[in-house]
């Protein structure tokens, strides 16, 4: 046993980087397109179902989504970066640890998670930008979709574990049976059943159930380490490493929820004082940020599927080889953002009709909401691809400030202070400045890295 784990510990350091990209990144992309499809479909059902005010209260309830998502992303992404390093530096019993106290740190606090929005639950949707048109619906939703909070964010976290562990494809497998378990269900519960949005939500937890039971059954046959019960008694040695690695990931997250919420805001009180009203903002900006998300969820698996490669190459002070994953992975990032540039430029109706009718108004909004906003699309593989090799090489620190450039630095004052002068269209030019900016500054870093590398 033990030479087939020096063996699956070695081929990280050896085999030929582009392989090695291949077959990390793509189970990668596919499970990020995969989560980002359970969105996606209860979008498409809802707007097919309920149209306008149900593809609203989707919106409303995101940055909850967005939540799950950066938790998953504090203790599997931590987990499996601390799990890297210390295989690539020939720490076995170190490794195990990370992997038992990250995997009982991703259900732990996704319950936590799931009792807090179920005692604040409205509070917290008003929060979110809410208009009384749309609350009945948001709260119909949340209140099922938080049940399964706790499988959700193990089920993705879990995933980022079981990557590092050696075993992308079935990492992929988890994530693509729960999304076709929702994709099934969604129209079963919603038209069969007639359950509406509440439908929805019980196809969603059900598909986040099933994907967090095949991600424990792995747990406890793990490919390189075998984790026993003391490995899973939180150790705060352990944690803290885990929180410092993934922190990077985990801020690039909140800071996307706290935007959201500004937008959420921003659209419908700038919406209402506009031809557009306050529900045909909240509804087109909803949908165009799922859109959005298929293509990211394809430059964050890339950027994912560099982590376990370049942090044991680090690690092993393997550095051209360090320096070969990173250019690689940052050239096939930049490719795909290109191609979601053109998409969105000339097909935004074509794109936004698939999730259902809308009045002239809708898509006049939705088309140029599509074109301004995500205008700058083609410079957005930089940042998150550097942001999660800063992470993979355990500096944590340059990886959190770039995860927060674009958010928090550029994006979220630039919605506040261009509406005052613009209105509603300074909500959408706010897109590609902030866009631009932390693609400089995510160039700059990585040039002075590399030279540091050198």
């Amino acid at each position: 046993m033990n030479e087939n784990t020096g063996r699956e510990e070695n081929k990280l350091g050896t085999l030929p980087v582009e392989q090695l990209i291949r077959q990390f990144a793509v189970p990668s992309i596919i499970a990020m397109l995969v989560s980002a499809l359970y969105n996606i479909v209860d979008q498409f059902f809802i707007g097919r179902s309920i149209g306008e005010l149900g593809n609203a209260a989707t919106n409303v309830a995101f940055p909850l989504t967005t939540s799950c998502v950066a938790i998953a992303l504090l203790f599997g992404i931590g987990g499996a970066s601390s799990f890297n390093l210390a295989l690539g530096r020939k720490q076995k019993e170190q490794a195990v640890y990370y992997m038992g106290n990250a995997a009982m740190l991703l259900f732990l606090l996704g319950s936590v998670l799931c009792v807090i929005t179920q005692i604040f639950l409205v509070p917290m949707l008003r929060f979110f930008g809410s208009p009384d048109s749309v609350l009945g619906y948001a709260i119909t939703y949340t209140r099922i979709t938080s049940i399964g909070f706790p499988f959700l964010i193990y089920s993705n976290g879990g995933a980022h574990l079981v990557r590092a562990d050696g075993t992308p494809r079935y990492s992929m497998l988890c994530n693509l049976t729960g999304a076709l378990i929702n994709t099934i269900l969604d129209p079963l519960f919603i038209f069969g059943f007639g359950m509406g949005m509440a439908g929805a939500a019980l196809a969603t937890i059900i598909g986040q159930i099933v994907a967090a039971g095949m991600i424990f059954r792995y747990m406890l046959h793990c490919r390189t380490v075998q984790l026993e019960r003391r490995h899973l008694v939180i150790r705060a040695e352990y944690a803290v490493h885990i929180m410092s690695l993934g922190m990077s990931s985990f801020f690039n997250q909140i800071a996307m929820m706290i935007v959201q919420i500004v937008l959420n805001n921003s659209l419908t009180y700038y919406g209402a004082r506009s031809v557009y009203g306050e529900s045909i903002p909240l509804a087109c900006a909803g949908i165009i940020s799922k859109v959005a998300m298929l293509y990211f969820s394809i430059v964050i698996g890339l950027a994912q599927g560099l982590q376990p490669i370049a942090g044991y190459n680090y690690g092993a002070e393997k550095y051209d080889r360090v320096k070969q994953v990173y250019f690689r992975t940052v050239s096939y990032a930049l490719t795909i953002s290109v191609a979601a540039f053109l998409l969105f430029q000339l097909i935004p109706r074509q794109i936004i009709s698939v999730f259902g009718d809308g009045s002239e108004e809708y898509f006049l909004f939705a088309t140029r909401y599509f074109r301004i906003y995500l205008f700058a699309t083609f410079l957005n593989g930089i940042q998150p691809v550097t942001s999660t090799f800063f992470t993979a090489i355990g500096k944590p620190v340059k990886g959190i400030f770039l995860s927060l450039t674009r958010q928090i630095l550029f994006l979220l004052p630039l919605i506040v202070i261009f509406p005052l002068f613009l209105g509603i269209d300074g909500i959408m030019y706010a897109g590609p400045i902030a866009d631009m900016a932390a693609g400089a500054a995510a160039i700059g870093m990585i040039a002075y890295e590399m030279k540091q590398l050198s």
